[in-house]
């Protein structure tokens, strides 16, 4: 695989702006530091400009330099990243946190843009998290950084002065287009970039005309990331005799180029090659699932960086959607007028300067998830699941009038299960609240972890997770599923720990009748609030995890 890196690092640095880059999927580490460096090493004569997902579309696009223009009486534009970056290659750090707006006008430059430049998208995504659709499709190779751990940099310049001159004979295109189409490739962009990679393979190699081989590499880096199905083994039909004229016309014991047909065969055998152990057996369930719009409609979901109710002004620059608050600017503007009337007296009217920006301030409500990991084991009576159940549901009806969301946990036995993912439906909830199991040992540890897992998800996607545990802290499952109850305890404060350095809110209601039992030890290892409620009702519960809520 290592070698395989290396061949893509070769290609895409021998024609960056017709393979438009690399996706690097995986987390971060020393196979993409090697990978970048690699590629740093092979065009030493092309910079590297680095895009936080954070960024605003300012710095991206450019925008007016209302401090200069200012300054000057004449208009002044900041140039903007992307341009910037014409003729470099642009870096994009946790692009699976890149917004639709950005990724976007990245797309728009790759396409038609005024700027030529390559992409290196890392994506650091876990399950279902992924780089923007847009960019995926625009980008040539899609590589698994777990697969290879050191990259050789290339010499390319023979091949750079060869590439040019490559040609791509008719069957080869038609078959690598027929290859694209059997793997249920829906998009022009892989097959063409495919033949741009193979005429990049041939002019490594040495040679002006793409061969079998190219294309069956091309094949297996372009179009194999690509596949959503692989096509099924059809019966052989009897094929029809070969006309006269045909077969006379070939001379005996001459080699032929085989046809798009049997060129799309090998190069299906190549990618299925490619493919890891147990990957066409996904790919089927790949075509059930709905394609990410690509396209002007994706900047549909943009959202505003000014929202919520005013809460004052601060110093800035209107930028990246700010609001100018033109009075407090005027007002700060107003006692420097004399001294830089003196200081510039052929300037007429009102002198403001950057250090005079004033731009609004506004506070945004961020959504809250109560996560609620409830103790469905046999240590909890029936009455006190009944009173869980009844509590997570008033809960849940509150939440949808905040626009908040909740999700459920049920932990018994050795495992813990999500019951219910972040949601305001209260259909769903019911529903999941009605086949809330019981009975069993009690793997607090695991609760806790998978809460922690939730609360992580609920960040990632902008909200504020609070985790609520209704349990009575009688752990005796461990972390390992042994039955070992000082050993479930420790486990338990060891997970709640951890827990506790994530910064995560989090109450513990204890059920038990025993106050300031292990429930408690477990609320103060993870830093949570501790409430007893060993006779409390569903009203009583739900009244005080929404105080902790609105607080």
């Amino acid at each position: 695989m290592a070698q395989e890196a290396s061949i893509v690092c070769a290609l895409l640095a021998l024609d960056c702006e017709g393979l438009k880059g690399a996706v690097l999927k995986g987390p971060g580490g020393p196979a993409q530091d090697a990978f970048i460096q690699a590629f740093r090493d092979t065009l030493r004569e092309r910079t590297i400009f680095r895009l936080p997902p954070h960024a605003g579309i300012d710095r991206l696009a450019g925008s007016l330099d209302i401090a200069e223009t200012l300054r000057t009486g004449m208009p002044c534009h900041d140039r903007g990243l992307l341009a910037e970056a014409d003729g470099g290659v642009l870096l994009l750090t946790s692009a699976e946190r890149l917004p639709a707006e950005k990724a976007a006008l990245i797309a728009a430059q790759l396409d038609d843009g005024p700027s030529r430049f390559a992409v290196i998208v890392l994506d650091e995504g876990l399950d279902d998290e992924a780089a923007p659709a847009i960019l995926r499709e625009r980008i040539a190779f899609h590589i698994n950084t777990g697969a290879f751990d050191a990259v050789a940099p290339a010499d390319l310049h023979a091949a750079r002065r060869l590439l040019p001159g490559v040609s791509v004979p008719g069957h080869i295109a038609e078959g690598l287009c027929q290859t694209a189409l059997a793997l249920g490739i829906a998009s022009l962009r892989p097959a063409v970039m495919a033949l741009r990679a193979a005429r990049a393979a041939a002019a490594i190699d040495g040679r002006s005309v793409v061969d079998d081989d190219d294309a069956r590499l091309a094949a297996r880096l372009v179009l194999a990331p690509r596949a959503r199905r692989f096509p099924v083994e059809e019966q052989e039909q009897d094929a029809p005799p070969s006309p006269p004229e045909a077969q006379s016309s070939e001379a005996e014991g001459e080699e032929t180029a085989p046809t798009p047909g049997e060129l799309s065969e090998m190069l299906l055998e190549a990618v299925k090659a490619s493919l890891p152990e147990g990957l066409l057996a996904a790919l089927e369930a790949n075509l059930r699932e709905v394609q990410a719009k690509s396209g002007a409609g994706a900047v549909s979901q943009k959202m505003g960086l000014a929202r919520g109710r005013p809460a004052g002004t601060r110093h800035g620059v209107p930028r990246n959607g700010a609001r100018l608050s033109l009075i407090d600017t005027l007002r700060a503007a107003a006692p420097w007028q004399p001294l830089r009337r003196r200081q510039s007296p052929a300037r007429d009217g009102l002198l403001v300067e950057r250090a005079d920006f004033r731009v609004k301030r506004f506070k945004q409500k961020r959504q809250t998830t109560a996560i609620f990991a409830v103790d469905a084991s046999g240590s909890a009576a029936l009455h006190r699941m009944a009173e869980a159940k009844g509590a997570v549901e008033l809960i849940l009806a509150d939440c949808y009038v905040r626009r908040d969301e909740a999700a459920l946990i049920a932990f018994r036995g050795k495992t813990a299960d999500l019951l219910l993912p972040p949601t305001r439906s209260l259909q769903r909830a019911k529903k999941s609240l009605a086949d809330l199991p019981g009975g069993g040992g009690t793997p607090l540890c695991a609760g806790i972890e998978q809460a922690m897992l939730v609360a992580q998800n609920v960040r990632r996607g902008g909200g504020t997770p609070l985790v609520v545990f209704l349990t009575d802290g009688k752990a005796n499952i461990a972390r390992d599923g042994t039955a070992d109850r000082a050993l479930a305890l420790r486990d338990a404060e060891t997970a709640a720990s951890v827990l506790k350095r994530a910064g995560v809110r989090a109450l513990m209601i204890d059920l038990s009748d025993a106050r300031g039992g292990p429930a408690r030890r477990i609320a103060d290892a993870m830093g949570a609030s501790y409430l007893a409620l060993p006779h409390a009702d569903a009203a009583r519960i739900s009244h005080s995890v929404s105080a902790v809520m609105k607080a």
